[in-house]
């Protein structure tokens, strides 16, 4: 499979996209479920919330985020991955309110509705930075005034200044872009974009963030 982005980590071949899931779930012993139960909990999603996923995945948080939504929320999903598409259907075929569409975070979208929320889950540090401008923007763009974009990744540190196995783990898995993207200021960049008032959840002490911003 050609990326679109030889450097990043976050374009899956068709195995890795088939069995994210089952992946995740054994190579964390269990601690990922829990850990994104208590992230998509701290988003704190209103019954009738429209929410937009960027780079949706297989349908996990999707369906974690419709357990707090009623008939009239919704959750629109993006992404490029035939084969996350797929599982994303098979997921969620039960729930009408969720739907996903197969689009590129990573260009300019013209949206046909405003959304309460989105959501990206580690996905925007595996982007060349001038093309997490674009996602920024979009996000942006396609929410409604006071709406959240709330992004679950990385929390900003100096690397060398971690833990020997966190340093260890994070060198040996993670791509280039992952580097750059721990060591920016992401309260100032999105601040220059127009979002404000922030809030901030760590996870997994203090290396991970579900960082909101509102509109």
């Amino acid at each position: 499979m050609d990326k679109i982005y030889p450097d990043s980590e976050v374009e899956l071949n068709p195995w890795l996209a088939k069995h994210y899931d089952k992946i995740m779930n054994i190579a964390s012993l269990g601690f990922y479920i829990r850990f994104i139960h208590k992230a998509i909990r701290s988003m704190e999603i209103s019954p009738n919330d429209r929410i937009l996923d960027f780079g949706a995945g297989t349908g996990r948080n999707a369906l974690l985020m419709n357990k707090y939504l009623s008939k009239k929320g919704e959750i629109a999903g993006l992404d490029i991955s035939d084969n996350m598409i797929k599982r994303f259907k098979e997921k969620t075929k039960k729930f009408p309110n969720i739907n996903i569409k197969n689009k590129r975070i990573d260009q300019p979208i013209d949206f046909e509705k405003k959304y309460d929320k989105v959501f990206i889950s580690f996905a925007l540090h595996g982007f060349p930075h001038e093309i997490r401008k674009i996602i920024i923007n979009n996000a942006f763009n396609s929410l409604k005034e006071d709406g959240e974009f709330i992004i679950l990744d990385y929390n900003e540190v100096v690397l060398n200044e971690t833990p020997f196995y966190f340093r260890t783990i994070f060198k040996a898995v993670e791509c280039k872009y992952a580097f750059d993207f721990i060591k920016r200021d992401w309260k100032n960049i999105l601040g220059s974009y127009g979002f404000k008032e922030f809030e901030e959840k760590y996870f997994f002490l203090k290396y991970v963030r579900l960082l909101k911003a509102k509109k």
